[in-house]
């Protein structure tokens, strides 16, 4: 690296006193040209007579035999003392030349500096370079803007990857426990093992589920890069009534009334992930309802735009914590705190509307509850 700063610095050198070298002899040129001319303009009449004395007797000549050699002389000088000073002033150059070329490069080096010092452990390196908002300082900017934005998905990265092996690792220690107390009991008949096996069956069937919401999320974000490989005509009205009816039972021990007003809704899309979409808010809005509540689901056409609407009871959700209910492994605004689910449900929601072109938003109820919106881009 110290050799290619070098490398560039040395040849900004080259070209900045090959400028100034240049323009010192167009100037050098040009002054001769003109001294030249005003000898010329300035020069006597060539037929006049000049007595000139010498030692020996009077000598006549004329003025033309003695201002040629006069101004051929001064231009001779002239040109021998330019050609001096310039090469005192090229001298001058190349050392002014090489201390501005290292000026110039010292915010590339600051930032090459920076990118040295940058690891996946450490990403808190920032070049804040002061100066004018030139092009150098734009760089910088937007390289310090590049270093934030890497620090910010590196952390949730960590944060992610710490949240699931959590998750996996609750249901795995639940099924290690109850096959180390049925092991350890002699006496264990088969309505202890029978119950053992049904707590192993359950923590099997949550880590399953959990498997399958990471897998839906990475290739939601994954679709986020490589696009949709097919799309589908979809009505969002059609996925969210069999969402409904699929926790239409749940509901109903809950003791939830549930209105609907499904309006034509159709998007262009991949079918299993809008159904899950659908699933979620569905599932969510019942799962985290209260006894006795009630839950709304709407799809319209809004403003051009397909749009599907679940309002629901529920506890009373901070205002402020409703942004982090759309992070992975987070419920109500607490992390990891829910019995059932994993936390992923409005992050899979959210993944799935931006691959589709579309938004998520929630707000929270001052009464209680949430109200989700999906609007994804409409169908012709």
């Amino acid at each position: 690296m110290s050799g290619s700063r070098t490398t560039l610095r040395l040849r900004l050198t080259l070209v900045y006193s090959a400028v100034a070298l240049t323009v010192g002899l167009l100037l050098l040129l040009l002054s001769m040209v003109l001294v030249d001319r005003a000898l010329r303009a300035g020069a006597l009449d060539p037929g006049s007579r000049l007595r000139i004395l010498r030692r020996g007797p009077d000598l006549v000549t004329t003025l033309g035999a003695v201002q040629e050699p006069l101004r051929q002389q001064a231009l001779d000088m002239l040109l021998k003392q330019g050609l001096l000073a310039l090469v005192l002033v090229g001298a001058m150059g190349v050392a002014v030349s090489y201390v501005l070329a290292g000026r110039v490069l010292r915010p590339l080096q600051d930032i090459t500096a920076a990118a040295q010092r940058l690891s996946v452990e450490r990403l808190d390196a920032r070049i804040a370079l002061d100066g004018p908002a030139d092009e150098l300082k734009q760089l910088a900017d937007t390289f310090d803007d590049m270093l934030a934005r890497l620090e910010r998905a590196f952390d949730a990265q960590r944060r992610f990857v710490a949240d699931a092996s959590h998750e996996l690792r609750t249901p795995l220690a639940v099924m290690r426990t109850e096959v180390d107390v049925a092991l350890a009991d002699p006496d264990a008949g088969v309505d202890d093992l029978r119950a053992a096996a049904e707590v192993v069956r359950d923590a099997t069937i949550r880590a399953d589920r959990l498997v399958d919401s990471l897998l839906l999320l990475a290739r939601s974000d994954r679709l986020q890069v490589d696009g949709l490989p097919l799309r589908e005509r979809v009505d969002l009205a059609e996925v969210s009534y069999r969402a409904l009816a699929a926790v239409r039972a749940e509901a109903e021990a809950k003791g939830l009334q549930v209105a609907t007003t499904f309006g034509p809704a159709p998007v262009l899309g991949d079918r299993g992930l809008l159904e899950r979409l659908a699933g979620n808010l569905v599932e969510n809005a019942v799962r985290h309802n209260v006894e006795g509540g009630w839950l709304r689901v709407d799809t319209a056409t809004v403003m051009g735009r397909a749009r599907l609407a679940v309002d629901s009871s529920g506890p009373v959700v901070p205002p402020e914590e409703v942004a982090a209910l759309f992070e992975p492994f987070r419920r109500s605004g607490r992390a990891r705190t829910a019995r059932t689910g994993a936390g992923l449900g409005l992050a899979i929601v959210r993944a799935v509307a931006q691959v589709h072109g579309g938004t998520a938003q929630a707000v929270a109820r001052p009464t209680g509850g949430l109200t989700v919106t999906v609007d994804l881009p409409r169908s012709a």
